[in-house]
C-alpha cells in the first residue's frame, strides 16, 4: 500500500516541479488547485497562526515562533481519546512516512498538542509518538507549561476553530478533527478536514508551499526533490 501512495505521490510531485516554461511557477494557484482536488480541503486567509508557547514532554519551552522557516503540521489530541485521536494521530503518521522520505523532511514539523494537560502527564505523552508509530525526529507532543491555565491548550484549540467539549455523562471529550498547515512565515495556510482525505494531497499542498517560498526567494531548488522522485518510483 505504502509503494502505491509512493507512486502517487511521485508522479503528483513530477507535475508540481514543472519548470517555469511549462507553469507559471511551482505550487502557483496552489489553494485553488487544492481546493479542487481534494474534497476536505480549505484554504485559510494565510493570517498570522494563534501563536503558542508550551513545553514538551521532557519540560523544555517550544513555540511556535521558534518554528519560523519551517512548514508546520499541527493537530490537536489527548491521550485518553478512544476514538478519532487515536486515529488522527495514525494519520498524522503516515503523513510523516511520507515526507521523512523526501527531501522535504528537515523542513517540516510536526506537531501536536494535548487538550487535557491535567491527566497527560510528561510520563503519559513521552510514550505517546511510539504507541502511534510518530517519528520522534521531527515530531513533538505539546503541553501545558507549569504556570499555565489549566485549560490553555483547549483555548488555543478553540481559537484555531476546534472545541474540545466535556458533558456532564462522561469524561471524554466531543471535538472536531482538523489537521493544521501553517506556512514557513507563521501563516495559516490550510486546513484538512476529518480522517478521510488523501495523504498524498496534504504532501502535495506541502511541497507546494516549500516551492512557492524558494521561488519567491529566487532560488527555485528542484534538483533533491526530483532526484528524491526518481529514487521513490524506482522503491
Amino acid at each position: 500500500m505504502m509503494h502505491v501512495k509512493r507512486l502517487i505521490l511521485a508522479a503528483g510531485l513530477a507535475m508540481s516541479l514543472a519548470p517555469p516554461a511549462a507553469a507559471d511557477h511551482p505550487g502557483a494557484h496552489l489553494d485553488r488547485e487544492m481546493f479542487e482536488k481534494e474534497t476536505y480541503f480549505q484554504p485559510a486567509d494565510h493570517e498570522t497562526a494563534p501563536g503558542f508557547a508550551l513545553v514538551d514532554a521532557q519540560g523544555t519551552p517550544v513555540s511556535l515562533d521558534e518554528l519560523r522557516g519551517k512548514i508546520v503540521i499541527l493537530n490537536f489530541i489527548y491521550a485518553s481519546c478512544p476514538d478519532f485521536c487515536p486515529l488522527h494521530s495514525q494519520k498524522i503518521a503516515d503523513v510523516q512516512e511520507l515526507i521523512n522520505a523526501s527531501a522535504m523532511k528537515d523542513m517540516v514539523e510536526f506537531v501536536s498538542i494535548t487538550t487535557d494537560p491535567e491527566e497527560d502527564t510528561p510520563e503519559v505523552l513521552a510514550g505517546y509518538g511510539e504507541l502511534h508509530g510518530l517519528d520522534g525526529a521531527n515530531w513533538r507532543i505539546l503541553t501545558a507549561g507549569p504556570d499555565d491555565a489549566a485549560d490553555v491548550t483547549r483555548e488555543l484549540a478553540r481559537a484555531y476553530g476546534v472545541d474540545f467539549m466535556t458533558s456532564e455523562m462522561s469524561d471524554e471529550m466531543m471535538h472536531g478533527v482538523v489537521t493544521f498547515v501553517i506556512d514557513q512565515e507563521g501563516e495559516l495556510a490550510g486546513r484538512f478536514h476529518g480522517l478521510a482525505f488523501t495523504d498524498t494531497n496534504l504532501v502535495l499542498y506541502v511541497n507546494g508551499l516549500i516551492n512557492n517560498a524558494q521561488h519567491a526567494a529566487g532560488k527555485a531548488e528542484q534538483g533533491g526533490l526530483k532526484g528524491w522522485l526518481g529514487g521513490l518510483v524506482g522503491n
